[in-house]
């Protein structure tokens, strides 16, 4: 007995919720990116803390006439400054920035951002568009764009799916 067409496409549905993940990997980064914090070299680590906090963000770009020159992120906190006795308030941007960080064409796939950013471990890379201007993506943009297409695999994880239970439950 043959399944009706309408039967097979609620199957297909019900087995991938979001949709095709394996294209969705083809798709360019360009429509997951925000707009970018940008600030210029002369900027002081304190502004820069300001933005980041104020926007929720994990990185600022650092451009100079419409040219990256570098990328601040969480990670130049923790590693380059944290304990460090310097005055945010005075100390330039560029002293601690990333300079000339690698970047993508914002014209690049998903997995071939996803790939750039898990081989070489970095959390935020620019993007390049010579109409508008850097921007860039996160390992966050990345996963939260990923996991609409396995919505009822993420959403029935368990918390804390590792640990095991002490004792039995209603048995």
């Amino acid at each position: 007995m043959a399944l009706e067409e309408d039967e097979i496409d609620r199957i297909n549905n019900e087995e991938h919720p979001g949709g095709d993940i394996e294209s969705s990997l083809d798709d360019p980064l360009g429509p997951l990116c925000k707009p970018p914090i940008i600030l210029s070299p002369g900027a002081t680590i304190a502004d820069a803390l300001r933005r980041m906090r104020a926007e929720g963000r994990g990185c600022v770009l650092i451009v100079r006439d419409r040219k990256l020159e570098g990328i601040f992120t969480e990670r130049d906190i923790l590693l380059k400054i944290a304990g460090s006795p310097i005055d945010l308030e005075a100390t330039p941007i560029s002293v601690y920035m990333t300079p000339d960080p690698e970047t993508l064409p914002a014209d690049a796939s998903v997995a071939f951002a996803l790939h750039k950013m898990v081989v070489e471990g970095f959390r935020h890379i620019p993007l390049l568009d010579e109409i508008g201007g850097p921007t860039v993506v996160s390992m966050r943009d990345l996963m939260e764009y990923l996991c609409e297409f396995l919505t009822r695999d993420v959403l029935n994880i368990p918390p804390r799916p590792h640990k095991g239970f002490k004792s039995r439950e209603g048995g």
